[in-house]
C-alpha cells in the first residue's frame, strides 16, 4: 500500500486552562516564548498562542467563561524543547525555579541525562533538553 503524505503549512497544539495569568507567566516569563496572538472573549473563549522562534509550531492555550479545567495529565506527556545551549538551558531552568517551578523526576530515566523536567502551573510536564553531542 502506498501512502500519500500531505505537507502542513503550520501545527498548533492547544489545551485548556483555568490558570490562565499563571500559565501567561510560566511559558512567556518563565521559558521566554515569543506571544505571537491572543484573543478574548471568543464565543466566550479566551486564548493565548505562543510560538517558537523561526518557526510554524504554537502552542494554544485556551479558558472559557464557564471553566476550562484542564485535564490530569499522566508523568509521562511531556513537552520537549531541544536547545543546542546548555548554558542558556541552565539559565532557562534556573529561571522557572526563582519562579517557584521546582524541577521533578521524570518518570521516563531517559530524559535526566541531559534534560530538566519542570511541570507547569497545570502539572503538565515540559522538559529542557541539551542538545550538545546529540546527532
Amino acid at each position: 500500500m502506498e501512502f500519500t503524505y500531505f505537507n502542513a503549512l503550520q501545527i498548533r497544539m492547544a489545551r485548556p486552562t483555568d490558570q490562565m495569568q499563571e500559565i501567561n507567566r510560566f511559558y512567556e516569563e518563565g521559558l521566554g516564548l515569543k506571544r505571537v496572538a491572543a484573543f478574548q472573549d471568543h464565543d466566550g473563549y479566551d486564548g493565548v498562542m505562543y510560538g517558537l522562534p523561526g518557526t510554524e509550531v504554537h502552542l494554544e492555550f485556551t479558558s472559557h467563561k464557564s471553566g476550562s479545567p484542564c485535564p490530569d495529565p499522566g508523568r509521562d506527556q511531556l513537552l520537549v524543547f531541544y536547545i543546542p545551549n546548555a548554558a542558556q538551558l541552565k539559565e532557562t531552568a534556573d529561571r522557572l525555579v526563582k519562579m517557584g517551578y521546582l524541577q521533578v523526576e521524570p518518570e521516563n530515566s531517559y530524559w535526566t541525562e541531559k534534560g530538566v523536567t519542570i511541570e507547569d502551573p497545570d502539572k503538565w510536564r515540559i522538559v529542557l533538553m541539551n542538545t550538545e553531542g546529540l546527532g
